[in-house]
């Protein structure tokens, strides 16, 4: 598989080689979403491949929706034919599809064409807090002379429930928030537009075949129900987040909107980038519980950065570059304990890793990490500096896992900030 090639023409660092194959929602102007992959720059269509006889029946089915939630119900095994199908017809060796002009025509459009959808509906969304070394950082600047940690958080993956209906794709404008602050605590608090903008590096999990309610799902059927990975930007406003998150966490600090990548990364194309996870249980840390014991490994070496356009420049300043196999608590821990309690899961919910933060300051995955609370601006060059993120700045993520002569890449995760409506 590290070696095959495809016959469709791409650049050698595309983020879209024949061993990725993701799956997302694409559209054509004045026509209806369709499920497809991509090679290269093109999109492949997979209701016309399923037209065509490709897939077995009920993945033929799922391919002629307008979302991918019908497939990600299937099981693991179905996600993994239809990819290997999918890698088949697109390999060097085969003609099926290469020689074949008139279903050419129909399957390849340019990326640069369409327009990409959400892949999916996503019903439900939990957003994790599950960086071990962004929660250290937090802890230190919130509860300066304590604990960094509160006492959970070595036990279980603290998580809250999040707002589904603000998550949109790259690309989609962010409107800067207003609500509550308290910029002086010895004075009430006032209406007034977000001051202190920030991102949150984050990944994103989708959830394939579900459960019903009451059913857990075990640490070790966890890889049977996690379709694949999305880049994730969890805009938040610290300010309105700092006045209204206790006692029950964050509300409209958070759910203003996220940002999502278009395409979905399965696990069978993360496979060989699975890596073993930070340590659990060791250095006087508590082990977890049973249930949340995991033998086998599940992070993921996925290098991720986040860069900022500044307002009105052309400059590209690196946020950050940190790694999501930094994190704590893997996806399968934290979808089995998210279910544990019986909760029902669908396809196609999703649930966020929360800012990803590595050992040292050029890692950090968030705005008031990186400034250290706005005490340490970050230079900009001709856009001036920055604590938090000003009206026009676009914020750019990006992420693959680095192969032996191919890279599997995650498209882009992108968004321009917007003024706040006038209050």
């Amino acid at each position: 598989m590290a070696h095959q090639r495809s016959w469709v023409a791409h650049d050698a660092d595309s983020d879209f080689p024949i061993q990725n194959i993701p799956f997302g929602v694409y559209q054509l102007k004045g026509q209806e979403p369709r499920c497809c992959t991509a090679i290269g720059d093109q999109v492949v269509d997979l209701k016309e491949l399923a037209n065509a006889g490709h897939f077995e029946a009920r993945t033929q089915a799922a391919f002629q929706e307008k979302t991918l939630n019908a497939f990600m119900g299937l099981k693991k095994a179905d996600w993994t034919a239809a990819r290997k199908v999918i890698q088949g017809l697109l390999d060097s060796g085969c003609v099926t599809l290469s020689q074949n002009a008139a279903l050419k025509a129909k399957v390849f459009h340019n990326l640069s064409d369409v327009q990409m959808l959400l892949p999916c509906q996503i019903g439900d969304y939990t957003d994790f807090y599950s960086s071990r070394e962004h929660a250290t950082n937090l802890g230190k600047m919130f509860r300066p002379g304590g604990a960094p940690l509160l006492p959970n958080w070595l036990h279980l993956p603290v998580g809250y429930h999040g707002r589904s209906s603000s998550i949109v794709p790259s690309g989609t404008p962010i409107r800067r928030p207003c609500g509550q602050t308290r910029p002086d605590d010895t004075k009430p608090p006032v209406f007034t537009k977000c001051k202190l903008l920030d991102m949150e590096v984050e990944v994103a999990a989708y959830v394939g075949t579900g459960t019903e309610l009451g059913d857990a799902i075990s640490i070790n059927d966890a890889k049977d129900h996690v379709f694949g990975l999305s880049l994730f930007n969890d805009w938040s406003a610290r300010d309105m987040q700092k006045w209204e998150y206790v006692p029950l966490g964050p509300f409209l600090a958070k759910n203003f909107a996220s940002t999502v990548s278009p395409w979905i990364i399965t696990m069978d194309a993360l496979e060989p980038f699975i890596v073993a996870g930070p340590p659990q249980g060791v250095n006087g840390d508590p082990e977890p519980l049973p249930y949340l014991q995991q033998n086998y490994s599940g992070a993921v070496d996925l290098k991720l950065s986040a860069k900022l356009r500044p307002a009105g420049t052309q400059e590209l300043v690196t946020l950050t570059e940190t790694n999501f196999k930094y994190m704590y608590w893997s996806v399968f821990q934290q979808l089995t304990h998210h279910t544990v309690n019986g909760v029902n899961v669908k396809p196609g919910d999703m649930y966020a890793s929360g800012t990803i933060s590595g050992p040292n300051e050029g890692s950090y995955g968030s705005m008031i990490e990186i400034t250290w609370r706005g005490t340490k601006p970050v230079d900009c060059g001709k856009g001036g500096e920055r604590k938090f993120f000003q009206d026009g700045d676009s914020v750019m993520m990006s992420g693959y896992c680095e192969g032996e002569g191919y890279r599997i890449g995650f498209g882009p995760c992108e968004g321009t900030i917007l003024p706040a409506h006038e209050l």
